[in-house]
């Protein structure tokens, strides 16, 4: 954890000095030293023992903090919205830290996102070597079949991408509305992946929602509701993006 090397421009963003693109600007700009040395170069990569200076004031690094946010439909998984659409932290206005998402759940799908000011913490969990299951529960239009089904662990090509689900299970069937509510288990996130999946199935999406990542789940939650992660779930979490390999 303590030798994780990140990009120089990216730590700058998240102590909340500037944003990503400014810092890159100030770095271009010979206005950040590494450890008394004037960097210029974007590719530079930090580590949490290295001394950063912006415009000559080192740079404090925030204390560790982890949130877990119950993320409504149509609210964007980003930190701004060049639409002015609703965005994760218009419900986190009061947390004085600098936060981000780990990963990103669509506009239209709903459930646990995960939201931190630590790096490697957020890198560990979004490697896909970790395979952490993340769990969604989805309501699609049609009945498929057991057959139709195992392509979704087989593995489902869309736009040069291969999909694939580590599980599934069918939750319910209803015939006269002619929908299935499935529970799909993830360890990759890929841009829209289960909807591309059951769209190439011909069953598309009708409501999305991610239950459970990792251990964590939304037990106590309604949506636009967060609370703090305690330090033993980031323990297990981070224990998890280390050791698991299922």
């Amino acid at each position: 954890m303590t030798n994780t090397k990140e990009r120089l421009q990216k730590v700058i963003a998240q102590s909340g000095v500037t944003s990503r693109r400014k810092a890159e600007k100030l770095i271009v700009d010979g206005k950040v030293k590494v450890n008394g040395k004037v960097i210029t170069e974007l590719g530079t990569k930090v580590s949490a023992q290295d001394k950063i200076e912006v415009n000559g004031v080192r740079l404090e690094k925030e204390e560790p903090v982890y949130y877990l946010f119950y993320k409504p439909r149509e609210v964007i998984s980003s930190l701004k919205d060049d639409k002015g659409r609703t965005v994760v932290t218009d419900y986190l206005g009061d947390i004085p830290e600098r936060i981000y998402p780990i990963g990103r759940l669509d506009y239209d799908t709903s459930g646990i996102l995960l939201l931190t000011n630590d790096g490697a913490f957020a890198n560990q969990l979004m490697h896909p070597r970790y395979e952490i299951d993340k769990i969604y529960v989805a309501k699609v239009k049609g009945i498929p079949t057991k057959k139709e089904l195992q392509e979704l662990k087989k593995g489902i090509h869309s736009n040069n991408e291969l999909l694939k689900a580590v599980k599934y299970k069918v939750l319910e069937t209803d015939k006269r509305k002619n929908a299935t509510i499935l529970e799909i288990t993830l360890h990759e996130g890929k841009n829209r992946h289960i909807r591309r999946m059951m769209e190439e199935l011909g069953y598309p999406v009708m409501k999305l929602k991610r239950e459970k990542y990792g251990i964590l789940d939304l037990q106590g939650l309604h949506p636009g509701n967060f609370r703090r992660l305690t330090p033993h779930e980031v323990k297990k979490m981070r224990h998890s993006a280390t050791n698991e390999n299922c």
